[in-house]
């Protein structure tokens, strides 16, 4: 049976599907064994093979989770415990030149999300030259609980991570695997948006995925200071306080428990209670110790946040937008720190007071992270591009909101129903979509007909392409309000 659509894998062969006349897509690929019954709370085992073709037409069900986020659109069909499958998508015509690689992984505050998404799909990047793939992982109480008894289970006296582990998995999965798509395992670039970017900054300080990365995309957010990695000691107690909140005896008894029970008591537990941790495996220390050695991959860096990552509300709750209770609530959220923060976030007049509160409350969620991840690599001498995305959604005044800008970097606007598309949403998505291109391409978003992308580097006031309508580089205008978090950070 050969055909196009055919590929041969080193677990099997696959029948994919064409998308258009330039992408052949091969979905619901698993890379891991389904972490049931002994398997709930451990490592991923590789995915076992199969005889004959199997069918990779369809998204395999997303991880275990609520209907957290709204905004959130699935083409899998329903949620399964079995959820370790990940998307491949492929030119349809070939030269003999093996294709760079993307592999992509999902934002939802590791609670939510999946590779089917649409606004990850990879048949537009995969039309530019590339093999394209979406990865999925576990998610919540089953991808994040530590336990004592889970740790006394394991060889380095440690758990948690199992979300990032299947990360990890996946990666290495395409890696031995994605030649037979056209791909070049050594031209893999690893992207994620919120909890994909975290993901992403994650992977690069991991033994277990460092070394299979040729590059890196974050969009909004890093595992130093976003969702931080924990002592594994304080992810333990946590995971032994719900034990007892979902009425269990034992981990055995949890084990044992329907997946949609844990998920339901997990819910009213705390959907984003499950933290990350140092667990002595995937991260051997906290990872701000493995980037400040640089130990991390040593790998190309295109980063960065958008306009209005969080509301001014976030800072200033019900309270009316003025210099005097900006002071207050600034204040109240620093105590003695306040002073060195208004030195820097500093509205001359009340008409000031929105615009900095909202940057301020971006800054707190997720910009000053991302921040601190380019600050801590540029200093590997690898090139770091840091962005500033600036290009409100349709209807949305106030600037881009936390995601916004993921359909536009994918080249997948169209496959969002839920705004007007301009002239002007297409342009800004045709310059980002080439800046990801080009960088996975060759380590480099610069290109023909793009503005110039000056790099990061240690010498001089560090550079920041502005994607907008008119998109530039320029000089940062707000260095000092990260340098001043950063000092904060450091005394806790």
């Amino acid at each position: 049976m050969k055909s196009n659509t055919v590929t041969i894998t080193k677990n099997g062969r696959l029948e994919g599907m064409v998308e258009n006349d330039q992408v052949i897509s091969f979905k619901g690929i698993p890379f891991g064994q389904p972490p049931v019954g002994d398997l709930r709370w451990k490592a991923p085992v590789p995915a076992a093979k199969w005889e004959g073709v199997r069918t990779a037409k369809q998204f395999g069900p997303r991880a275990m989770q609520a209907n957290i986020f709204g905004d959130m659109v699935f083409r899998a069909s329903g949620t399964s415990e079995d959820c370790l499958y990940l998307n491949v998508w492929t030119p349809a015509q070939k030269g003999k030149k093996k294709l760079p690689v993307l592999v992509y992984y999902y934002g939802g505050g590791f609670a939510a999300g999946d590779g089917s998404e649409p606004r990850y799909d990879g048949t537009a990047m995969a039309a530019k030259g590339m093999v394209a793939v979406t990865v999925n992982y576990r998610l919540g109480v089953f991808g994040f609980m530590a336990h004592p008894d889970l740790s006394r289970e394991t060889t380095y006296n440690g758990s948690g991570n199992y979300g990032l582990m299947d990360q990890a998995l996946a990666l290495q999965w395409v890696y031995d695997n994605i030649e037979a798509f056209g791909g070049d395992p050594k031209k893999i670039t690893i992207a994620g948006e919120s909890a994909g970017s975290i993901s992403v900054s994650a992977l690069m300080a991991s033994p277990l995925s460092r070394n299979l990365i040729a590059g890196a995309i974050g969009e909004s957010g890093s595992i130093m200071g976003a969702l931080p990695a924990m002592p594994v000691a304080e992810v333990e107690k946590n995971g032994k306080a719900f034990e007892v909140a979902a009425g269990a005896t034992s981990l055995n008894e949890l084990r044992k428990m329907p997946a949609d029970t844990v998920l339901s008591k997990a819910m009213k537990f705390g959907a984003f209670r499950f933290n990350r941790s140092v667990d002595g495996y995937f991260f051997p220390k906290d990872p701000s110790a493995i980037y400040a050695a640089g130990e991390q991959a040593q790998v190309p860096l295109l980063l960065g946040w958008n306009s209005e990552e969080s509301g001014a509300r976030a800072v200033m709750g019900n309270d009316k937008m003025t210099v005097e209770n900006f002071k207050k609530n600034v204040t109240k959220l620093y105590g003695n720190d306040a002073t060195g923060i208004l030195a820097v976030y500093a509205p001359e007049s009340d008409a000031a007071v929105e615009p900095i509160a909202r940057a301020m409350a971006g800054d707190r969620f997720i910009s000053y992270s991302t921040w601190k991840w380019a600050d801590m690599h540029k200093k590997t001498k690898q090139p770091v591009y840091r962005y500033h995305y600036e290009r409100p959604r349709p209807g949305n005044n106030a600037g881009a909101a936390h995601s916004a800008e993921i359909e536009y970097a994918m080249g997948n606007l169209e496959s969002n129903k839920a705004f007007a598309w301009t002239a002007d949403d297409y342009a800004v998505s045709k310059t980002m979509q080439a800046f990801f291109v080009n960088f996975i391409k060759t380590g480099n978003p610069n290109g023909k007909g793009l503005p110039k992308w000056e790099k990061m580097t240690m010498d001089s006031a560090p550079a920041v392409m502005r994607i907008d309508v008119l998109s530039k580089s320029e000089i940062s205008q707000h260095e000092n309000r990260y340098e001043t978090l950063d000092r904060l950070a450091q005394k806790k």
